[in-house]
């Protein structure tokens, strides 16, 4: 089980840095479920998403204290391009396989990268170094606007792409595990799990159909992320509502050059969480107001 003894040498405050955006659009009909992006949405994410696949470390100083805490004896370049090339290697393999957008799972490359099998050493690694490279800290209202949906008995879900020590960050920065927040157990959707990353559609398909058990037809879903390929597009294609969530410049990805993107955009933008009690009727208009 891993401790938040592990990781609060790495917490530290981070503010959202403004965009230039505007809260804007409407949302016609009622809302039934809201899914939730993770990194930049609901935590501000120092490097403006999960991972560094394919980004250096800014940190070789810490990386290399890392390293000397496990009895790793490497250079943090050597680590760097060993866990790249893993991860390369992997996504190649899977796309053999036909999945358009791969997912892997990061303590199984590290186990790879470092040659040791002890999942507890491994995963400790993984969690330290996830921190040291990408700090994350809890949007604005992120935990006053999950308390007011759950008490508005709203469904809530999430649809990231995560890896195995994203749930930690709930209890670890928010206070309390993801079901005691309000998150249905069927609707947390990370990517790790599946194999499939956004922007594949395949997270926001399945998510459809857990929610049609649930007798909750796709236009009574409203998805917010920050990022129009990867966020709004493939939510837009399932058929949800889509909240562009515009609140912090290091994490807001407008993708303007991207073909799918060009035509596209989201039924509503936040540039702060609790604008959403301005757009769902369903949650109290009144209640968070001066937050």
């Amino acid at each position: 089980m891993l401790n938040k003894n592990l990781i609060s040498n790495y917490i530290t405050p981070l503010n959202p840095a403004p965009t230039s955006l505007k809260k804007s659009g409407k949302l016609d009909g009622t809302i039934k479920c809201i899914l939730f992006d993770i990194y930049g949405t609901l935590f501000i994410s120092g490097s403006g998403d999960i991972g560094i696949a394919e980004k250096e470390s800014h940190n070789i100083r810490r990386l290399e204290q890392l390293l000397l805490k496990y009895g790793i004896k490497r250079k943090p370049h050597t680590i760097l391009d060993d866990l790249f090339s893993a991860i390369k290697k992997k996504h190649d393999e899977m796309r053999g396989k036909g999945i358009d957008f791969p997912e892997v799972e990061i303590d199984s490359i590290w186990s790879g990268v470092l040659g040791n099998n002890n999942l507890d050493v491994i995963r400790s690694f993984a969690v330290e170094f996830e921190m040291l490279v990408n700090p994350v800290y809890p949007m604005p209202h992120a935990r006053e606007l999950l308390s007011e949906c759950k008490n508005s008995k709203l469904l809530m879900g999430i649809i990231s792409n995560a890896q195995f020590y994203t749930p930690y960050l709930f209890k670890w920065l928010l206070g309390s595990d993801m079901s005691g927040l309000g998150f249905h157990h069927d609707l947390i959707i990370f990517s790790y799990k599946f194999g499939y990353a956004k922007p594949s559609t395949f997270l926001f398909q399945h998510a459809a159909e857990r929610l049609k058990n649930m007798n909750i037809k796709e236009n009574s879903v409203l998805y917010i992320g920050n990022d129009m390929l990867k966020d709004i597009y493939p939510a837009k294609k399932t058929g949800f509502k889509t909240a562009l969530f515009a609140g912090d410049s290091r994490s807001l990805r407008l993708r303007e050059d991207d073909p799918k993107c060009k035509n596209l955009s989201a039924d509503i933008i936040l540039t702060d969480l609790t604008q959403l009690f301005d757009f769902v009727n369903e949650l109290p208009r009144s209640k968070l107001r001066g937050i």
